[in-house]
């Protein structure tokens, strides 16, 4: 029995949703339990807000919504709108969490703080990833620079990372700077094992009736270079066809499968993921 648009896309909102609700609650488990207590501190973002918040003693929950509002923005421009919503979802859910969810510290013993802090914190991270949105936007502001300059996603990130870290050497210590690293790497490791890497890209390929249009949104909207296959149908009917064959990042891919699914419910879509690649468009060199 074929599945209706309307209940292919009911189960992937729910899915989106359960990763998303699953990630928040993991990365606020990891702050409150483990990184707050002890006032360690991340890479990223939260990272930033953590530092703020040791700083100066404000909110984190305050801090983590307004330190990644120019992030959000910097999505809607770059990824588009329902990523940018879906992600302000999440960040203002985590705020509400870390306000409301009475998780209490588990440990006082920094490295088992340091690396289970990561741990929960990543997962919370990979974890609203595959729910297609971002709970810290170090990841897109990573994303926007790597088109323009010859750095990678990862790149970018160790070194915003870096300066993080150096900072909190500074203003508080070299120890938490120390454990910061620790924390850092433990989240990275989880995150990796979660998205199966960041800066991993998506080889899509689509055979539709409607192939002009969808190639026209991947060009056109989405800034990216398609392939075209010449094929011939197989199945009942021999025709002639068009396989658009295109390459996206991983926070892409779920606006890419909406965009196909409005076009033609009844496209074929088989995805596979791409340890690293070279040139056209999705890499952008520094000139273009």
């Amino acid at each position: 029995m074929t599945q209706k648009p309307s209940q292919i896309d009911g189960k992937r909102l729910a899915r989106e949703i359960l990763f998303m609700c699953m990630g928040v609650v993991s990365a606020c488990f990891g702050l409150k339990s483990f990184l707050m207590p002890e006032h360690f501190i991340d890479g990223g973002v939260t990272g930033i807000s953590l530092l703020v918040s040791t700083l100066t003693g404000w909110n984190l929950s305050y801090l983590i919504i307004v330190i990644n509002i120019p992030f959000i923005i910097l999505g809607y421009k770059q990824i588009g709108r329902v990523f940018a919503l879906k992600t302000s979802i999440a960040i203002a859910a985590l705020s509400i969490c870390l306000i409301l969810i009475p998780f209490q510290p588990i440990t006082h013993e920094k490295v088992l703080i340091a690396f289970f802090g990561g741990f929960f914190l990543g997962g919370g991270i990979g974890l609203a990833m595959r729910g297609g949105c971002v709970i810290d936007g170090t990841e897109v502001l990573a994303l926007y620079i790597s088109r323009k300059s010859q750095l990678t996603v990862g790149n970018i990130i160790f070194i915003l990372n870096i300066i993080i870290f150096l900072f909190a050497a500074y203003f508080i210590n070299i120890d938490t700077a120390l454990y910061a690293i620790l924390t850092y790497l433990s989240a990275t490791n989880t995150i990796d094992f979660i998205v199966n890497r960041l800066e991993a890209y998506t080889g899509v390929t689509i055979i539709s009736e409607e192939n002009e249009t969808i190639k026209a949104f991947i060009i056109n909207d989405m800034k990216r270079g398609v392939t075209i296959y010449k094929g011939e149908g197989g199945y009942l009917e021999k025709k002639d066809i068009d396989i658009i064959y295109t390459v996206v990042t991983k926070l892409e891919l779920s606006k890419l499968q909406d965009k196909v699914n409005d076009i033609d419910p009844n496209a074929f879509i088989v995805q596979q993921q791409i340890a690293d690649l070279k040139g056209g468009v999705v890499k952008r060199q520094a000139f273009h």
